[in-house]
Parts: C-alpha cells; structure tokens; sequence
C-alpha cells in the first residue's frame, strides 16, 4: 500500500507526460488525477489506521560507495503518515481543480500546442518527489527528494515560459533554493563525516554524542550538534522560504494559480518543517541552533504579516501569509514543540490550499484579473467561492470561543504555538510570542481586507469584467468544499493527538515511554515534570539519556527529558490564552473601519506615511538590498572576466597563436628547406656536435 501511495503519482506523471498521444489528451489528464485520488485514498487508510510505531519497507539497494550503503525504503511513522495525507489530498484536489482552471489559458493557443497534459505531469512529478523526500528514510535519499521538488518548482512557476516574468521567478525560486540546499548538503556531509552513516536510525542514536563533540569549520571549532543542525535548518531556510532566503515565494505566483496552492499548501514550503521535525533527536542536543530557529521563525511571521498588510495582487496577499504561517510552525519546532508544528501545518494544508484555489476561483471569475482594487461587490456574483473563501479567513485568522473546544481549524493550532511559545520560559520565546501575537492581528487585517476589498463594497475596475463575473465550473468548486471541510473541522478531531495531554500526544506520535509511564502509574505530564528534575526526579533528570524509553529516535518526534513545554502551555495564564483571540478581534476592527466604514482612510494613512507605505510594498527592501550586494557585484565581476579574461585573455593568446607565432615559425622552418644537399649535410654536422658536446660535458 506504502509503495503504491509513493509511486502513482511518477506513473501518473509518466502516463500524461510521454503517453498522452496515445491516451488522447483527455484520458491522459484522467489517468493521472485519477492515480492522485487512490493515493489519497490509501493515504487516509494508512493514517487513520497508523498504530504509531515505526516500520521500515526495503524498495531496492539505493546508494553504495566505501562505507556508504543505503537502500531506498520507506519510513512509515506517525510524521509520514501526517505528510501522506496532506499531500495527496491537495494534490488530488489540485489536479481535479486544474481540470476547469487550465481548461482554457491565454498564454497558449489549443490550435498550435497541447499545454494541459504537460501541466499534469509536472503537478504529478511535484507529488512524487514530494512524497519521495517525506518517506524517506535517509538523508540521501531525502535530498534526492528535495532536490525533484526544487526542479518540479522550477517546470511549474515557470510554466508560462512565454512571459519573462515567469521565466525570472523560476530561475529566482531554482537559484534562492540551491543557496539553501548547499547548507543541507554541508550538513548531511557533516553527519556522515561524524557517524559514518546518513541513516536516520544511526544518526539519532549517536545524538548525544554529537553534542559532546566538536568541528571545526570556517577556521574555528564548533558544538558539533549546535553546528550541524544550523547547517539542515539552512536548508529549511530555502524551502520553508524564512527570512533572509524567503524573496523566490512572492514571485513564485507567476505560475498558474494550482500551483501557488500546491506549493504552498502542501508540498514545497512544508518541506523545511518536516526536515526540522524529523530531525527533532538532533535539534534537542542543539540548544544554540533551536534558539536562532524560534528568533528567525517569530521574525519571519512578522515580517511578512506587515507586508502582507499593504499588498494588491490577490495571491501575492496569501503568498505573504503563508511565509507568516511558516514562521509559526518553526517556532513551535524551536521551542520543542514538534507536534504543534505538525498540528498547523496539518490545519494550514487544508485551509491554505482553500484560499489559493478560492482567489483562483476569483480570477477565473474577474478573467484573470488579480489586482483587489478591481473588485468589490463580487459576492453575489460567485456566493460558493465566497463562502469557500470566508471559511478560509475564518481558519485562518484563528476565529473560535476562547477556553473551549470549538473552533476553526487555525484556532487550535496557531493559539498552540503562541501558548508554547510563551511557556517556553526563555527570552527567545518571550520574543517570539509578543511577535506571533502582533502578526496574528496583522493576519485578521490582511485578511479580512482581502475579504472586504473582494466582496464587498463598490463595484471597482472595468465595468465588462464586472457584468460577466460567473461562478467557476464544478471541477473547481467541488475541491473548495472538500478543503472547507478540513478548514472547519481538522482543528477540533485532531487537537487531542497532536495537542492534548503529553501520554496522549506520545501515544500518538509513536514515542515508546508512554508505556513506561502508564506502568509506572504516573500521567506523563507527571514523567515530564519528574524528567525535568522539578518534582523531586533529580537523578532520573541528570541520566535523563539512561531513563527507559526516552532513547532518541523511538518514536516519530523526540522531547529530550528536560523539554516539558508541551505541559507547561496547558497551563499558561489565561490573558495568554485569550491573546490570539483579543489581536484577531482588532485586527478585524481595523479592517472593517478602512474598508467598509471609511473607505477613504487607506489612502490618507497612505499618504500620511509615505516612506512607511512605500517601506512596506517594497518587502523591506530585500529584493533591492539582494540585487544592490549580490547581483550587480556578480554581474560586474562577470562583465570584467568576459571581456578581459575571455576577451582579451583567452580570444586574445588563441588569435596571437594562430596569427602571429604560428605563421612566424612556419615562415622560419620554410626557410630551412632550401631543396640544397649540401644545407642539409651541415645541418646533419651541427646537429652531431651538439650530441657529442652535451655527452662529453654530461660525462658520459
């Protein structure tokens, strides 16, 4: 079952890529979506029938060089089963919502050229290689995954290979991505070097170790574990697109709008999070490298909540978003909350993946228009992609009772990590959560604004666009109402495994000790206040590697013993609790006063602020920054070696060669041949005194 859910989607892939003339465009189209669906359907068994424990399925021998060996298998847990699930089932929507979407596209002509079986096999490659890299059970193997995934982003944002824009986006996502690769690769490289294997069952074992030891790199010596984690989190940085490497996410919304929702709902941009959480045995020995990730996640959901306020295009709106939701996840990771990470990334799916597919729905109605100031008054024109859309912002600005189970789906897992965040008790954690707070009421505003701008108010833009605003056709609804769905109800079925008591939460999550707790008669919140040395446990907590149960690595995630933050954001001060709920309540009281209230303070807040406004739409200036330090540089330096090296050098010493030295030695040795017996007699004797002259001085 494990191995059809992972290789359907290369079938599906190879089928509408190279068999599509013989199926008939069509059926091609069929054929994959259809193999999407049975993955989706064995993902769904598997996960809700996953025990938790974790089972290892041998494919083939994969990797074999010195003591390297590897085999390609499949590591099915409780992570895995979790990432099946996201990803086939946005997939499979996806493909079903591509149908209508990309029924009819102006950028080809369907006289000249068949785009849409191309479209399904780049979507069904992204699948495969997404779930290549999550049942991974290697590091090889999973960079091979992560690699398929950065040259699938590139076939699909630039799939519009006739606009320069798109061309630029993909090259920028590829380029951007490979920054961040190169630290992965140094990572993996330095796990090997210290381990001597790049199996996942090796490497969390030797955790421990790895925090006693150091290496050197960059001419000083580091904490190995500090430095070999930083080194996958850069990798993360690329994929999860954080702070520093985030610029290729906007621009990726030049490719079809599917693929914005397939990129940012369910495969690429999760990847850093699950490589963070699988990785959970080693970041737990990384105190230093968990604490830059909690300060980098907080910072990245801030910074693009606040440029996520001020932005136009539809998509380019919920591409800020996700960077913002990504920032949550990480901070739930870096402070060790691992299956809160998992909780929103497991609710963000669905509810993420609805809002893209409904701003498509949008620009399908407004024939391809994206910018919102050419909205308003649409609800009534498309009523289910507004309330898809509606339930959507409802998730995800977190709308719920506060101190009770009902809830959208953002509700339960973004307040999780905020409640984590702030029982971290650092001051790192205290950073992230006074930011996570602020960019929970910058998320209501955006998007609510998106709401209001879209739906409501005046009828804005080109009035013929307006008049022939249609609902989209049911390929694409029916996606919408699946993941609304997930958007309502994910949150409160799923908050007790991945956010209830700690027993629960191991039980879950396939963490051994949880036997041992119960045996030993004592909750495991008990076991993790008693592990943590502060109920009385000082012995256990100082062997806390040498307690049964708690070896890294046996379960899907791993809590070191002195990590009881999951208890602790139980029993945060309520006012924190309320905390998220409070921002939601502002930000959505701001929004409603801009843009149906007084309509007009937008522009004077606008105008008032300018540097502040213009701060803002130009993303912080990082794209500027980026082109100002690396770009021009590269460009000048290439300039200089093209012209001077290749120029004048290289062109230069071949065109001396061949029209001056050669011809100059030719000239000379023709003269040589005179066609005289006698010139070449005395050359025959110069020659013979030369010889007898270098032997008789050499000696011998």
């Amino acid at each position: 079952m494990e191995t059809t859910i992972l290789f359907a989607p290369l079938v599906g892939a190879l089928i509408c890529g190279f068999g599509w003339r013989m199926l008939g465009e069509h059926a091609a189209q069929w054929v994959a979506t259809g193999l999407l669906f049975l993955a989706c359907l064995l993902s769904w068994i598997v996960f809700l029938g996953h025990d938790g424990v974790t089972e290892q399925i041998t494919i083939m021998r994969f990797v074999e060089s010195g003591t390297l060996s590897t085999d390609w298998s499949i590591r099915l847990d409780r992570l895995t089963a979790i990432m099946l699930v996201v990803i086939t089932t946005v997939s499979a929507l996806v493909h079903l919502y591509s149908f209508g979407y990309m029924a009819h596209d102006e950028n080809f002509d369907d006289a000249k050229e068949s785009y849409r079986p191309r479209f399904f096999a780049y979507l069904s490659f992204f699948t495969f290689a997404m779930l290549a890299l999550v049942t991974s059970d290697n590091l090889v193997q999973m960079f091979f995954g992560w690699e398929g995934v950065g040259v699938a982003s590139y076939l699909l944002i630039g799939f519009y290979f006739r606009k320069p824009s798109a061309n630029a986006a993909a090259i920028k996502a590829f380029v951007v991505n490979r920054v961040g690769d190169f630290g992965f690769a140094l990572g993996i490289f330095g796990l090997f070097m210290l381990t001597d294997s790049i199996s996942f069952d090796v490497i969390f074992e030797k955790a421990p170790e790895l925090a006693q030891m150091t290496i050197p790199f960059l001419w000083q010596e580091w904490n190995a574990a500090n430095l070999l984690a930083f080194l996958l989190f850069v990798g993360a940085m690329g994929k999860s697109a954080q702070l520093i490497l985030h610029t290729w996410l906007p621009d990726a919304m030049e490719g079809p709008t599917p693929v914005s929702a397939l990129i940012h709902a369910a495969t690429m941009v999760t990847a850093g999070v699950f490589l963070v959480c699988r990785m959970s045995p080693l970041m737990e020995f990384a105190p230093g490298a968990t604490q830059f990730i909690v300060f980098l996640g907080a910072t990245t959901a801030f910074f693009a909540a606040t440029v996520g306020l001020v932005q136009n295009d539809i998509k380019r709106v919920i591409a800020y978003s996700t960077c913002s939701q990504l920032g949550y996840m990480f901070v739930a990771a870096g402070v060790g909350v691992y299956s809160a990470a998992m909780f929103h990334l497991f609710t963000h799916a669905f509810f993420k993946a609805m809002l893209f597919l409904g701003a498509g729905s949008v620009i399908h109605a407004m024939h391809h228009e994206q910018d919102m100031r050419n909205y308003g008054n649409l609800r009534h024109k498309i009523p289910y992609t507004f309330w898809a859309m509606m339930i959507g912002t409802l998730a995800i600005t977190g709308v719920g009772i506060p101190l009770t189970y009902v809830g959208f789906a953002g509700f339960f897992s973004k307040d999780a990590i905020i409640e984590s965040a702030f029982a971290a008790g650092s001051g790192v954690g205290t950073y992230a959560f006074i930011l996570l707070v602020i960019a929970a009421l910058f998320t209501s505003f955006y998007s609510w604004r998106l709401m209001f701008m879209t739906f409501y108010g005046e009828a804005r833009g080109d009035k013929h666009t307006h008049d022939h605003a249609h609902e989209s056709p049911m390929t694409m609804l029916v996606p919408l109402g699946v993941l609304a769905l997930g958007a309502v109800f994910a949150g409160m079925i799923w908050l007790k495994p991945f956010f209830g008591d700690t027993a629960d939460v191991n039980k879950f999550f396939g963490v051994p000790y949880h036997a041992e707790e119960k045996h030993a008669g004592v909750t495991g919140d008990t076991m993790l206040l008693g592990a943590g040395g502060e109920d009385g446990h000082a012995e256990e907590a100082a062997h806390g590697d040498e307690v049964a149960g708690w070896t890294p690595g046996g379960g899907a995630i791993y809590a070191h013993p002195s990590n009881h933050v999951l208890h602790d954001a139980h029993y945060v001060p309520v006012w924190v609790k309320v905390s998220p709920f409070v921002a939601m309540l502002i930000g959505f009281g701001f929004a409603w006063l801009f843009y149906i209230r007084a309509p007009h303070l937008p522009g004077q807040l606008a105008a008032n602020q300018r540097h502040l406004y213009q701060f803002l739409l130009n993303k912080w200036y990082f794209d500027e920054l980026y082109d100002y330090i690396f770009t021009r540089p590269a460009k000048a330096i290439g300039g200089f070696l093209w012209r001077r090296g290749d120029g004048n050098v290289i062109d230069g010493f071949l065109n001396g060669m061949a029209l001056g030295v050669v011809p100059f030695f030719t000239r000379w040795a023709g003269r040589l041949q005179s066609g005289y017996i006698f010139t070449y007699a005395f050359m025959m004797v110069i020659g013979i005194v030369l010889l007898v002259s270098w032997m008789t001085l050499a000696g011998n």
